[in-house]
């Protein structure tokens, strides 16, 4: 985490006597890579080790769809019907050893607490506001935040009306790139975002009632329930530099040239072999001569998902808010026919889009087959249409 926390009552040293009430208070000490990562320390009424009974271990069981061939894919995730709460209603569209990328619409709410046990999440929210209840405090969010959930995190959703989520989970960290930050982990004057705009747990709840409740745990590739006879955001205090926190794409800050700027210019954050990515409304390339869209290039050691979150995409053919585009590793892409020569004279772009790059290939689930539109492949053939908008060409596509 970039910068130190504290919430609550914590003692004057680490690991000495701190009490309430006259009650010795339990110490943890929750942190990465052993004792050399980040980590933070909490003080609980009740050992967090409790466990009243031991429930049902549900594997996590994922159906592959290897098509045919190896193609460009288009998928239109909009219309998807809700189903599940926000854990349940996760629907993976594609996935490797590093990352997961599910879509979320919950039609119901969460009456459990939940954590991820085997890694770390990135939620994005395309539509919907709520609080994130976590054992860290509440964390509150609203449509175009990344919600950034360490592992180990106790949590539950407390929406404000519909939602809608893209989810990414990794067993790696996530982390802002590293060349955003100083030898210190500040960041840095010339990175796209600052300290300021990323927003720690608002306010810490302690909560001291008793009686069953249940969490369910991811790990070891399914989730494990266990049932307490109290609260777990028990509590009372904490400091330190592991926690939930939001990001707004709204305030991501582009970064633009006199010509066309390469993806890892709106990087967001880094995870192992993967970078997610946001594509900004922003002011365009100003040399005279510049194409101010995407010039043609390959993913030789990478794949390359889109999701689209608002603005005008007439310019590509069947891709609407909520579309999602694949290009593989080994295929080339770029804009579709005539759009570079339309582009020219346009001073800015209003699309906003999430992107995940990674370097190892990416499997698909028969979910995404199901909304794979079966002929986005063949786009760049067919010719562009009498009168193509220019609304759109601007992004990353």
């Amino acid at each position: 985490m970039p910068f130190y926390q504290r919430r609550g009552d914590v003692p004057r040293k680490r690991h000495i006597v701190f009490r309430e009430n006259g009650t010795l208070l339990t110490e943890e000490v929750m942190g990465l890579e052993g004792f050399s990562g980040n980590e933070s320390i909490l003080y609980h009424l009740v050992s967090p080790c409790r466990v009243k009974e031991l429930g049902d271990f549900t594997p996590i069981e994922r159906e592959e769809w290897i098509p045919e061939t190896h193609a460009h894919r288009l998928q239109n995730t909009y219309d998807v019907e809700p189903e599940g709460d926000e854990i349940s209603g996760r629907r993976t569209l594609m996935w490797n050893d590093d990352v997961e990328i599910s879509l979320c619409r919950p039609s119901g709410t969460m009456d459990y607490f939940f954590r991820n046990g085997e890694g770390d999440e990135v939620i994005f929210v395309h539509e919907g506001s709520g609080t994130l209840e976590t054992i860290f405090g509440d964390v509150p969010y609203k449509d175009g935040d990344y919600i950034v959930v360490p592992r180990g995190t106790t949590y539950r959703f407390v929406p404000d009306g519909p939602q809608r989520y893209l989810v990414f989970e990794t067993p790696g960290l996530i982390e802002i790139p590293r060349r955003y930050r100083n030898q210190y982990g500040q960041i840095l004057e010339g990175a796209p975002y600052y300290h300021r705009d990323i927003h720690p747990p608002a306010e810490l709840h302690t909560h001291r009632d008793r009686g069953d409740h249940l969490v369910k745990v991811r790990v070891r590739g399914g989730y494990q329930d266990y049932v307490l006879d109290y609260h777990p955001f028990d509590v009372v205090g904490w400091d330190g530099y592991l926690y939930p926190w939001t990001f707004s794409i709204h305030d991501f800050e582009p970064i633009t040239g006199r010509i066309h700027q390469p993806p890892p210019s709106h990087q967001t954050f880094q995870g192992p072999n993967f970078v997610i990515c946001s594509f900004c409304p922003r002011k365009l390339d100003f040399d005279p001569d510049a194409i101010p869209i995407p010039y043609h290039h390959s993913n030789l050691q990478s794949e390359e998902m889109i999701y689209y979150v608002s603005g005008n995409f007439g310019s590509r053919k069947g891709i609407s808010v909520g579309s999602i585009t694949l290009h593989p590793s080994g295929l080339p892409h770029g804009p579709q026919p005539g759009l570079a020569e339309k582009s020219l004279g346009v001073a800015e772009t209003t699309e906003l889009a999430v992107m995940c790059d990674t370097f190892r290939p990416l499997r698909l689930s028969t979910f995404a087959r199901d909304l794979d539109d079966g002929k986005y492949a063949l786009s760049w053939y067919e010719p562009p249409s009498e009168d193509p908008t220019l609304a759109g060409v601007t992004s990353h596509l």
